[in-house]
Parts: structure tokens; sequence; C-alpha cells
């Protein structure tokens, strides 16, 4: 009998934290409606929550692309993948001096809602942020924790 009823909460365990890894993240109606207006072309639409905020991912006209949405469809920012040629040569000259011999992974333009553009590299597990001109501002450690798809 013991056996049993270990068996049996141990299966409603494991069906649960199954459960809980399949969970999709809410995406807003106000969020999806903003974003539909906004960028009515994109393909390939992949939703993250990100520090309370709302990130699309998706590819426009063949450039990879997310913008960042608060919870009442407002736009906070949007990033858009670009080539080393994009980039302001302060932020290239700095990739190569601090991390020489380093490839850099991606890099983009982000324009914030007040339309202040500003550039990250991602370099070594890193993302390094510079402002329009290419002055370095701040180094964060990349990370990977927030892939839900709607």
């Amino acid at each position: 009998m013991k056996k049993s009823i270990l068996v049996t909460l141990s299966l409603v365990v494991v069906s649960f934290s199954f459960a809980q890894k399949g969970h999709k993240t809410e995406i807003p109606a106000p969020v999806k409606t903003a974003f539909a207006k906004q960028f009515p072309q994109a393909k390939g639409v992949k939703w993250e929550k990100e520090d309370g905020n709302f990130e699309a991912e998706f590819d426009l006209n063949k450039v990879e692309q997310s913008a960042v949405f608060d919870a009442q469809g407002n736009l906070v920012e949007t990033e858009m993948e670009i080539k080393a040629s994009d980039v302001p040569k302060a932020a290239m000259d700095y990739a190569k001096t601090h991390y020489p011999g380093k490839k850099i992974k991606e890099m983009a333009r982000i324009t914030d809602a007040k339309g202040v553009v500003s550039y990250e590299l991602e370099i070594d597990g890193k993302d390094l942020m510079f402002d329009k001109a290419g002055n370095f501002a701040t180094e964060k450690k990349e990370t990977e924790d927030k892939k839900d798809n709607d």
C-alpha cells in the first residue's frame, strides 16, 4: 500500500513538473495589438518576457530584429542586427583593444522610445554597450534565461 501511494505521488509530481516546463508566456492584448500595428510584415515572431516587459524577436526584410513593449503596449526599444561596417569606429576599436583575438558574435543598433541610438556588441559571453558615437558605456554578462514562445 505504501509503495502504491509513493508511486502515485511521484507520478503526480513528475506530471506537474512537465506541465510547468510547457508553460508559455501570456502576452497582453495591448502588446500584441501594438506590435501588429508597428510591424505588420514581421515573420517568425517569438515572444519572451524580459524584466516585466515583452520582447518580440522577428525577421523583417530578411533582417533579425526585436521590439520591447511594456504591458500597456508602449514601445520601449527596438533592436536591429547590423554589420560591422554599421558600428561606429570607436566601438570597434574598443572591442579590438579590450578583447584582442575575440570574435564579435552579434552586433546591433538599439533605438529607445525617445529615439536615442546605442550599439551593442556581443563578445566572449558579454554584451558591450556603446553610445551613438561609439563611446563605451557598460558591460554585462549575456544571459539566456528568458526563452518563452507564444
